[in-house]
């Protein structure tokens, strides 16, 4: 009977955490009451602490993401920044924004020259150009099937049905290589030169 006790004691506080009531007899007196009380005083700080409301945590609000910029913005965004650069090398937008009407021709030339210095300077430097047809002008060429008609467009009597051959009146323009400065955020790119104020005069 005890050999049988001392497993079913065994398996009770494994699995159970007290002891079965036939096990109090074989107790010491001083230690019966708390061997046995010591399960059920514990099981409602157990179940109290189970059901406390857990503490809130610190209200952590993440940074608000910035969208992405679409496809549109960004060719915007490059567009404007390009004629920016323009702007500052060349003055090509105070050139256009220019009347010619009251200068001569000598003066309009003298002013081109510099644009075209500075707009030349631009392309060198920010991007890379090619030929989309290799040869010179009036030379003759063939225009294959399948080819694509953003990279050729065909002027003059068009009849049948590619190859085509005729005579190339301009090789096109292809860019093979972008180096546009990257853009920073919180710059309004509407703004194509910043006004200038000259103090003190």
């Amino acid at each position: 009977m005890r050999f049988y006790l001392a497993f079913a004691c065994f398996f009770k506080l494994l699995f159970g955490g007290k002891l079965p009531a036939a096990a109090a007899d074989y107790l010491p007196d001083e230690a019966r009451p708390k061997a046995l009380a010591a399960p059920e005083a514990e099981a409602p700080a157990k179940k109290t602490e189970a059901s406390a409301p857990a503490e809130p945590e610190a209200d952590k609000k993440p940074a608000p993401r910035k969208p992405a910029p679409s496809l549109a913005e960004q060719h915007r965004d490059g567009a404007l920044a390009f004629l920016a650069l323009l702007q500052r090398e060349g003055r090509l937008v105070d050139f256009l924004r220019e009347s010619l009407d009251d200068y001569e021709d000598a003066d309009i030339g003298a002013a081109v020259r510099d644009i075209h210095r500075g707009a030349k300077k631009v392309l060198d430097d920010y991007l890379t150009i090619e030929p989309v047809m290799p040869g010179d002008e009036d030379d003759d060429v063939t225009v294959p099937k399948g080819f694509d008609p953003g990279e050729v467009r065909l002027v003059g009597e068009v009849e049948g049905e590619p190859p085509f051959k005729g005579q190339l009146r301009h090789h096109g323009w292809r860019v093979t290589e972008v180096r546009l400065p990257v853009l920073s955020d919180g710059v309004d790119r509407q703004v194509l030169a910043p006004a200038e104020v000259e103090l003190g005069s």
